[in-house]
């Protein structure tokens, strides 16, 4: 079930609400450049288990309103705030991927965890995509810029180069034109103002404000987020559990779906993960 939810004037959000009555409720943010259909793997299994799964499409995304501004983490925890006290829920856990993770670490902190039992973050860009001073980790600089410029230059062809790494596992060249699409659907300038974003923003002090259990989801192979920061958020986040994904790249939801689904039903529900016979396990 899709709606929109007003976060400010004049902008809304579009929320797909799917299976409204299940006993637990999941709220998704998506990384950039895609939108909640990033979790479409999630959503085909985890409702038939009796989960609520809410996917946010963070403004300038998928079929939420493109507004010039508010691309910051601020605003858009704030855009989170306001769907969670629109839908009323409570007792929820959090999942965000990459900068969908970021967001919902400053959401976290900003918000104090308002509503969240359970934290997982897949991938996240924090504290710092970048690398900066003290902090040797993340992506050089110069490697963010020439995103923002090839966004000017020939967003299409940015994407298409972009979903070249996003994978370790191979896929299909429909699955690619997926992917692409996912990202067309977003508006050129908050593709860029997002990438611009990860240049200034750093999220240190919210790290240190999660008070809830913690997934940190990673694949050690991930060209887009290094590794090396999910075992920085790990050392930050007390009550934290980081599961390292053998086999997968930046897109550990689709890498290693099955693998994936299990742990985060687990952590969920407190249990351990059954080791089924899938691939890439």
């Amino acid at each position: 079930m899709g709606c929109y939810i007003e976060v400010e004037a004049n902008v809304k959000i579009y929320v797909e609400d799917i299976n409204p009555e299940g006993d637990k409720t999941i709220v998704f943010l998506h990384g950039w450049p895609a939108n909640h259909n990033l979790f479409e793997y999630q959503f085909n299994i985890l409702p038939q288990m009796g989960y609520r799964c809410i996917g946010i499409d963070q403004r300038g995304f998928g079929q939420s309103d493109k507004p010039w501004r508010g691309y910051d983490y601020d605003r858009l925890s704030d855009d989170v705030r306001s769907v969670v006290e629109s839908l009323k829920i409570q007792d929820f856990t959090l999942a965000g991927h990459s900068t969908g993770g970021a967001i919902a670490i400053r959401y976290m902190g900003r918000h104090k965890g308002y509503g969240v039992s359970k934290l997982a973050l897949f991938a996240a860009a924090a504290p710092s995509l970048i690398k900066r001073v003290n902090f040797p980790y993340g992506l050089d600089k110069e490697v963010v810029i020439q995103i923002i410029e090839n966004t000017y230059r020939d967003r299409p062809q940015m994407l298409s180069d972009f979903g070249k790494i996003f994978f370790f596992q191979p896929i299909t060249e429909p699955f690619s034109d997926w992917f692409l699409q996912l990202g067309l659907q977003a508006a050129s300038w908050s593709t860029i103002a997002i990438s611009k974003a990860w240049l200034y923003e750093e999220l240190f002090y919210d790290l240190n404000m999660i008070h809830v259990p913690t997934l940190i989801i990673h694949g050690i192979h991930d060209q887009v987020v290094p590794f090396e920061l999910g075992e920085i958020q790990r050392e930050y986040i007390k009550n934290s559990k980081l599961i390292p994904f053998k086999y997968s790249g930046h897109g550990a939801f689709y890498d290693q779906k099955e693998k994936f689904n299990e742990e985060l039903i687990a952590f969920i529900e407190g249990t351990e993960p059954i080791q089924a016979s899938f691939n890439n396990n």
